[in-house]
């Protein structure tokens, strides 16, 4: 079992602590496997077994649990006397758990951990019963350098080769990333992936009656990652291929994916007059893949897909992500965290005219680090304090 260390330091550091630590993220992205590794971490620091409660609503074990109080009474039997460890696993399957999470935390010595797949956990129903007692860590595929401790996992490291390539046209998707898979294999994982969001945790939970329009609503997104779009261009797509769908039903359904952690929202930020835009947003995939299996992996896609892993990069490390705007200017991404920002252009490769990708960050007079992020190996450099850097080793550094 690899380590992935950013997220365990995170939720260990709320350990033993009167706060309910919620892990959120896409079906398949981990979150089962990183409750085994706090479980194990709980164990080695002498937290007797006996005292571990797990629990899994999506296994048939436990699927004649439908409500909170069904949960709560089947946790309370197997409490001690002694403070006990509770995980439960894919929790919003039962109705009501809030009011059983917050009991348990009210009735009893508990210091719990729980996953979902649908962003209901982080409902107004939290607010009310759990007001101040949890905290929601998200988690993600894997990123660029917890791919490359994958591969040295299964012994399949090579010392010196560069993997961005194979983590381009894999992604980040545990299961795919431990299995040696050929790429038509490891596609059709990520289908299942991606059938069971769909399926599962949007179309059978919101009742979508007309699911293939659903369904080409979402590859037309699919298609338009990292491109600015609206729901009339949408409404366009879909009058163009014979169907109709009118704007609310539209919004409601990328609210779905949102919920699903299918897709995540990139807002524009006006540099210069610093506020936040409520228009012509960007939306990016919780793994690049997702694309991939779907429409098939096309080369003349990378750029938007290049743009795709460097916004979950920005996610996974705890920065607030949006579009920036300077005048009539476009830069890729503006990244806050902790009060500090960086200003990142992203490209295929350096041209020869680079005005857009320097000349855009040239403009921004203030003193937070600027990237060029390019593909190209050889692009490596630095213009007037704007660092150039090959992608990849941009992925791995520790600190920006």
């Amino acid at each position: 079992m690899v380590k992935r260390m950013l997220y365990l330091k995170t939720i260990m550091a709320y350990a033993n602590k009167p706060l309910v630590k919620i892990l959120t993220g896409i079906r398949r992205c981990g979150k089962s496997t990183l409750l085994d590794m706090v479980k194990e971490q709980l164990l080695n620091e002498g937290v007797n077994s006996n005292n571990i409660i797990q629990l899994n609503l999506d296994s048939y074990e436990y699927d004649s649990i439908r409500i909170g109080k069904e949960l709560y009474e089947i946790i309370k039997s197997k409490l001690t006397k002694e403070k006990c460890y509770v995980f439960i696993d894919e929790i919003q399957e039962a109705l009501e758990w809030e009011k059983c999470i917050n009991s348990l935390m009210v009735d009893f010595d508990v210091d719990i951990y729980i996953t979902g797949s649908n962003s209901k956990l982080m409902s107004s129903e939290i607010s009310t019963y759990l007001t101040g007692r949890y905290v929601s860590i998200p988690v993600y595929p894997l990123s660029y350098s917890e791919f490359i401790e994958f591969k040295k996992s299964n012994l399949s490291y090579e010392a010196g080769k560069d993997y961005f390539n194979e983590f381009v046209q894999f992604g980040g998707f545990p299961a795919v990333s431990m299995g040696n898979y050929t790429m038509s294999q490891a596609y059709t994982v990520v289908r299942d992936i991606y059938n069971s969001v769909v399926f599962t945790d949007i179309v059978k939970r919101n009742n979508i009656r007309k699911v293939d329009l659903f369904e080409k609503m979402v590859k037309y997104i699919l298609e338009n990652v990292g491109k600015t779009f609206s729901a009339n261009s949408i409404i366009k797509f879909l009058k163009s291929e014979g169907r109709t769908l009118d704007i609310e039903t539209i919004y409601n359904y990328i609210s779905f994916l949102q919920k699903a952690y299918l897709i995540y929202p990139a807002n524009r930020y006006d540099v210069r007059g610093k506020e936040i835009l409520k228009t012509q947003e960007k939306y990016y995939l919780a793994d690049s893949t997702l694309k991939f299996a779907n429409l098939g992996f096309t080369p003349t896609a990378l750029a938007s897909i290049l743009e795709n892993i460097v916004f979950i990069e920005l996610k996974t490390r705890g920065y607030q992500v949006y579009i920036g705007k300077s005048g009539t200017k476009e830069i890729d991404f503006v990244a806050e965290k902790n009060g500090e920002k960086i200003y990142i252009q992203v490209c295929r490769n350096l041209p020869e005219d680079s005005s857009r990708e320097i000349g855009n960050l040239k403009e921004i007079k203030d003193n937070y680090p600027k990237y060029v992020l390019s593909n190209d190996p050889l692009d490596e450099g630095n213009v007037e304090g704007i660092k150039i850097m090959y992608l990849p080793n941009f992925l791995l550094k520790e600190n920006w």
